[in-house]
């Protein structure tokens, strides 16, 4: 029971970290402002989660959870490309969620940020399964000529490119449907959506 609900308790602090950092930005987000809004004094904050740097990671894993259903990254291995254009759709109703990521990952690209090596092991994780997506829908070589190793940055940079985008003008930038003509990009005019994931279950 107490297990329980600390872990209720230590979610309750990721949320509202969540809500912190989308609102100033990690350098502006202190662990003080964070345990008022859960009503906690600082030090009990720090029972919970002893630094602020490991407060950080629990945001960055938590966001990830929610990306694969309440599961680890490992889901991803049942993704397919109009999987990931649902995502894009499931983000673009959640902007507090996408500006904490984003600014997060604006901010991590400086010397000694604590996100920096969550990022970096965290991209490359995700360009592998860019990978596997575009070979499972493709083969080993796109419309293009390109292969999925080459193209699977480019996937994940206009997914997370777009997002900065649609946060600075979302009455502009149409993130969805800019993804979904970027997908037609990939497939090349005259190519079909791929049917050899089109039945597979999600």
């Amino acid at each position: 029971m107490a297990r329980a609900r600390s872990e209720e308790r230590r979610g309750e602090i990721v949320r509202a970290a969540v809500e912190v950092i989308a609102e100033r930005g990690y350098r502006g987000a202190s662990l003080g402002t964070v345990a008022e809004r859960v009503g906690l004094t600082q030090q009990g904050l720090l029972h919970y989660f002893p630094t602020k740097e490991a407060l950080l990671v629990a945001v960055l894993e938590e966001r990830d959870r929610w990306d694969t259903g309440g599961g680890s990254r490992a889901a991803a291995d049942s993704w397919r490309l109009d999987l990931l254009a649902s995502l894009v759709e499931y983000n673009a109703m959640r902007p507090g969620i996408v500006q904490t990521f984003s600014a997060l990952l604006g901010e991590s690209v400086t010397d000694g940020h604590p996100a920096r090596e969550f990022f970096t092991e965290r991209y490359a994780q995700v360009r592998a399964e860019m990978a596997a997506v575009l070979r499972a829908e493709f083969g080993d070589r796109l419309p293009s000529g390109l292969t999925p190793e080459q193209a699977a940055p480019l996937l994940t940079a206009v997914m997370d490119g777009l997002q900065y985008q649609w946060l600075l003008s979302p009455e502009s930038v149409d993130m969805p449907a800019a993804f979904r003509a970027f997908l037609t990009l990939l497939r090349g005019p005259d190519t079909p959506q791929s049917s050899r994931g089109a039945d597979r279950p999600a």
